[in-house]
């Protein structure tokens, strides 16, 4: 009878051992854990590239014990419940999360999805037949039988365009026997997108329906992407309803102005005289860069003929009249998934409509992982009562709703049915029109609803974010107690300062140094210029000189020690010579020196002298002292098992 028992029991020790590999203590301050991943996470964020060893690991771990000491008195000290940390931190939380609110899986499936489309360009067919804006059900099938028709039609075999003329309801089939041209990504809506690359060369897909009617595609041709390119035009308008007799005169006109730039005319000064195009004329021509599918078929192809940087087309006549083209730049779309392209396209994909994939995957993702549920309720049920509140009627119940009605919730909130009309009443004002409008509208409430509910738990849910939520927080708690407790205090016992210099003089030391006046300016013109006023004038008027440059200069003058000062030519210092410029290689500051007088032996420092670095040391003792302190108050213990564990 005991056997099942012990089975059990080991079999919980084991999970427990299990979990227990995945958050092992290397250490305890006051009892409170800190675990083998959570030193490893900040001992890799700080490491300046060295190869870990025991060594390194021992160092960073003394220093990671003070830090959590002091973390632990400004715990005790209730420093975490000032208002200006409360403020921080909630300031930090806001803008740190958003960068969690993706789905990151599904963003570089569609970022890959889209280099991957961008390879090629497709020359599509369409046939379109619409749908009513608020289409009926016989609406629908009507559409839908109508859609069949076509395509069986294909499927017989007769010609695309004879098809599409037949039966598209794009009014511009009736000249282009629905021949769109060349698209590439980020050309169409996502879906149909999908559905043109989708479909193979030479095929038509099946009637596919979107919210504007049922499409059918056919893949005429694909090529290699052309990328983007940008161009400079002159536009010699139709004037409307132009004639024949009108259309030869404009042809005559471009004729004219083309014949000119052959024989060198400037493009830009041809394009403010004569273009008709009122966005491009006044920038001489000029256009935004642009891709496959943006413009007329006749001018993108005429435009991307183009061999060269500088070359101009011949006129070119497309429905708008003649234009004539100068090729600006072009720029292929990348043939390799860099970091820059990668980034680029990352961009694109998010302001387009296609992130909607992974808006929908981070929803999945955020309900399952916040134990989301939707209650029961019949959904005509709420849209009454919505109706109701919304037109003021006096429903406060309705088949067993009320004002207090669970709605949805996650693990540790619920949702009322007063919040949802709240949340109506602030995006429409009124109520939705019609049932799939106020689906619409309350899908839209549940993934704000839980957006919300994720933000607000987001440490609950990823370690990433709540290591660095706690890595900011404490932080700003060990800043906030250091002020505190040693570097204000430290900076303002002038009598500990006194003594800690009189009790260590032989640390402060003057190695060979000089009298100087130190300058720093904003580039090399005005370092010269500097330097020609100082020779030609008194030098004792060098602080007006500085102070009236608008910072473009910087000058202090005191004693410095020879390896301080600016000397990049290493020449010999002497009193009344100016050192040569020394210029960064950052921010092309040049900075020069004035030698005042030279100290060549070793020489104690003062106390005056030594301040700041008495200030430094008279610190770092006091740390130590309450480190002692800190330690006897908050017992630390080590799990040199777990140590000896660090990869």
């Amino acid at each position: 009878m005991c056997q099942p028992v012990k089975k059990l029991t080991l079999f919980f020790a084991f999970l427990l051992l299990l979990s227990g590999l995945h958050a092992q203590t290397l250490f305890t301050v006051a009892g409170n854990p800190v675990t083998k991943d959570e030193f490893l996470k900040a001992y890799n964020k700080n490491n300046s590239g060295q190869k870990p060893a025991e060594k390194s690991y021992r160092d960073y771990l003394d220093l990671y014990i003070r830090y959590k000491l002091k973390v632990q008195a400004a715990y005790d000290a209730q420093l975490d419940t000032l208002p200006s940390q409360r403020t921080e931190l909630q300031n930090f939380r806001n803008q740190v999360a958003e960068t969690y609110l993706k789905d990151e899986s599904s963003l570089e499936k569609l970022v890959k999805e889209a280099f991957e489309r961008g390879q090629k360009d497709v020359r599509l067919a369409h046939i379109l037949i619409t749908l009513p804006k608020d289409a009926q059900p016989a609406d629908t099938l009507k559409s839908y039988e109508k859609a069949m028709a076509a395509y069986a039609a294909l499927k017989r075999g007769r010609k695309f365009s004879e098809v599409a003329r037949e039966y598209s309801d794009d009014p511009s089939v009736k000249t282009n026997g629905g021949d769109v041209g060349y698209i590439t990504v980020f050309t169409l809506p996502y879906e149909l997108e999908s559905l043109a690359y989708s479909t193979p060369g030479g095929k038509f897909s099946k009637p596919y329906r979107t919210g504007g009617g049922y499409h059918i595609f056919l893949n005429e041709h694909e090529r290699k992407a052309l990328g983007r390119i940008r161009i400079a035009q002159i536009l010699f308008s139709f004037p409307p309803g132009a004639t024949a007799a009108m259309r030869d005169d404009v042809r005559r006109r471009a004729d004219s102005v083309y014949h000119k730039l052959q024989n060198g005319a400037d493009f830009a000064t041809m394009a403010r005289v004569y273009s008709g195009d009122n966005l491009s004329y006044q920038s001489g021509g000029e256009m935004p860069e642009f891709g496959v599918g943006h413009y007329d078929s006749a001018f993108e192809t005429a435009a991307f003929a183009l061999d060269r940087d500088g070359a101009i087309s011949e006129p070119i006549e497309s429905v708008y009249g003649y234009h004539i083209l100068k090729r600006i730049a072009r720029k292929p779309f990348p043939t390799g998934l860099d970091e820059a392209t990668r980034s680029q396209l990352k961009q694109q994909v998010m302001n387009d409509p296609r992130i909607e994939v992974s808006r929908k995957a981070l929803l999945a993702r955020i309900e399952q992982q916040t134990g989301f549920h939707r209650f029961e309720f019949a959904d005509a049920d709420l849209w009454a009562f919505t109706d109701s509140a919304m037109r003021n009627t006096g429903l406060s119940s309705f088949r067993g709703m009320n004002y207090s009605t669970t709605l949805i919730s996650f693990a540790r909130q619920a949702y009322t049915l007063k919040e949802w009309l709240d949340y109506v009443r602030s995006v429409r004002g009124q109520r939705p029109g019609g049932s799939r409008a106020d689906k619409q509208l309350f899908d839209r409430w549940v993934e704000r609803m839980a957006q919300d509910y994720y933000r607000n738990h987001l440490e609950e849910y990823n370690a990433d974010f709540a290591f660095q939520l706690t890595e900011f927080k404490e932080g700003n708690l060990l800043f906030e107690i250091m002020q505190r407790r040693i570097w204000d205090k430290a900076s303002l016992d002038s009598a500990g300062l006194r003594n800690y210099y009189e009790g260590h003089k032989d640390k402060y030391w003057w190695d060979a140094s000089a009298d100087a006046l130190l300058f720093t300016c904003k580039n090399q013109g005005i370092a010269d210029a500097l330097k020609a006023k100082l020779v030609s004038h008194p030098l004792a008027y060098w602080r007006e000189m500085t102070d009236s440059s608008a910072m473009s200069i910087q000058a202090d003058s005191g004693r410095y020690e020879l390896a301080q000062i600016p000397n990049p030519t290493k020449m010999e210092l002497n009193p009344m010579v100016y050192t040569p410029f020394a210029t960064n290689a950052v921010d092309h500051s040049v900075s020069f020196a004035y030698i005042l007088d030279v100290y060549h032996n070793r020489a104690p420092r003062n106390f005056h002298d030594a301040r700041g670095f008495v200030i430094n040391d008279y610190q770092s003792w006091m740390e130590d002292q309450w480190i002692t302190e800190l330690k006897k108050k908050y017992p630390v213990r080590v799990d040199e098992k777990v140590f000896k564990t660090l990869p």
